[in-house]
């Protein structure tokens, strides 16, 4: 199958061709939290380079939840304008626009001042990293049933400022991530214990969403196929959760893995040489795609033509692109006008410390993105550490900056 094929979807829509961009969080926000002229210029840049779906980094339903400082927040009250045309310039080449949506739970940084929730109080693993995230408090009843509502009128609203879908982000560790894990989700009520319990709030989510969109909005879910952690989330899991959202007007789901404690979705132990290396969930990805009534989409280190085609030859619907197009946005232009032997790749972080080697290569990832965002070409060799120094400095004035806005709305 030629990956510049479209893809028809459940609900009628159509993605001219099966290289997506995958999500990556860009932390380019206006101080309002909305997209700022420096994410439209990034956004710009990967709608000319040909992929059929881009996918925005996290956009956050509540803005005392936040991955981090310099996040956008769609939610009650924000205003449309600036969404809008991130919209326009996202949809400009014909690609569909689809938000990302989500709540980090327990995985926002203590610094940024905001009470942490989770389902458990249960707080992240990270060893000499820990203490940068509290003991988050669990959530109640009527705390889930707002954070339910929340997800959908954030979907609502993205499609008033004309994007064409969201995805309800489940995986890496984030808050619904972390009611489907057991090592995160110790609770003993309907939201905890067994698969059927820890899945209710992400199946309530997707029920509430597609409940107040129009048929023709797209809704797909972003999930895991495994934690990575022993006794948590497994393969296993993941299939019965997506049997359960074959019950639900779904449109695609993409699967990818790991979280912070075991961000296997960087594959930083991968080396690439081979095919299978490189498009490293794409096994599991064969066995969900033989069971789920949606299309599925795969994500995690794909960065050559031959695997995209490998991954379509496999029965995988849609093949997701992340750091690949941070180093070269235009690689999908690229393959479709024969120089199918482009590439671009950032090289692996090898440092003894894997949670610092992380949040280098997030940095280094970012690093990338913020030269196309202002205009520059990006620059692969740069040094992780200077990336990871600089990227902790901007951090720094993210944050304050967060603190009063946050003050200035308490």
């Amino acid at each position: 199958m030629s990956p510049f094929q479209p893809l028809k979807l459940p609900n009628g829509a159509v993605i001219p061709n099966r290289i997506a961009k995958a999500a990556m969080e860009e932390n380019l926000a206006h101080p309002d939290q909305t997209p700022s002229d420096e994410l439209l210029r990034l956004y710009h840049a990967w709608a000319e380079g040909g992929a059929g779906l881009l996918l925005t980094g996290n956009v956050m339903v509540d803005a005392r939840a936040m991955t981090g400082p310099g996040g956008v927040v769609l939610e009650e009250g924000q205003k449309l304008e600036r969404f809008r045309e991130w919209a326009r310039i996202g949809r400009a080449q014909g690609a569909q626009f689809w938000m990302q949506i989500n709540h980090p739970g327990r995985q926002m940084q203590a610094n940024l001042g905001q009470p942490t929730v989770a389902p458990s109080a249960v707080a992240l693993e990270m060893g000499g990293l820990s203490k940068m995230f509290p003991v988050p408090k669990p959530l109640d009843e009527a705390e889930i049933a707002a954070l339910i509502q929340r997800f959908a009128r954030t979907a609502v609203l993205a499609e008033q400022a004309g994007f064409t879908g969201v995805q309800v982000h489940a995986a890496h560790g984030y808050l619904l991530s972390q009611f489907l894990s057991p090592l995160s989700n110790r609770r003993e009520d309907r939201w905890g214990g067994s698969l059927e319990n820890r899945a209710r709030f992400l199946l309530e989510v997707v029920k509430a969403v597609r409940a107040q969109v129009s048929p023709g909005f797209c809704v797909a879910v972003k999930l895991n196929s495994a934690d990575f952690q022993r006794g948590g989330f497994e393969p296993s899991d993941a299939r019965q959760v997506v049997l359960w959202l074959n019950e639900l007007d779904v449109d695609l789901v993409e699967l990818s893995g790991g979280s912070y404690e075991a961000p296997a979705m960087q594959g930083d132990a991968r080396d690439g040489r081979t095919l299978a290396r490189e498009a490293y969930f794409l096994e599991f990805a064969q066995e969900i795609a033989a069971i789920a009534r949606m299309p599925v989409m795969v994500t995690g280190g794909i960065r050559r033509l031959p695997v995209v085609e490998q991954v379509l030859a496999s029965g995988v619907a849609m093949a997701g692109i992340g750091t690949a197009l941070a180093v070269d946005p235009a690689l999908p232009r690229r393959w479709r006008n024969g120089e199918t032997r482009a590439s671009a790749e950032l090289p692996p972080i090898r440092w003894k410390r894997k949670a610092l080697a992380a949040l280098a290569y997030m940095a280094l990832v970012k690093f990338q993105m913020r030269r196309l965002a202002a205009g520059s070409q990006p620059d692969p060799n740069a040094s992780p550490l200077k990336a990871l120094l600089n990227e902790q400095w901007k951090t720094l004035g993210r944050t304050r900056q967060y603190k009063k806005q946050m003050s200035k709305r308490a």
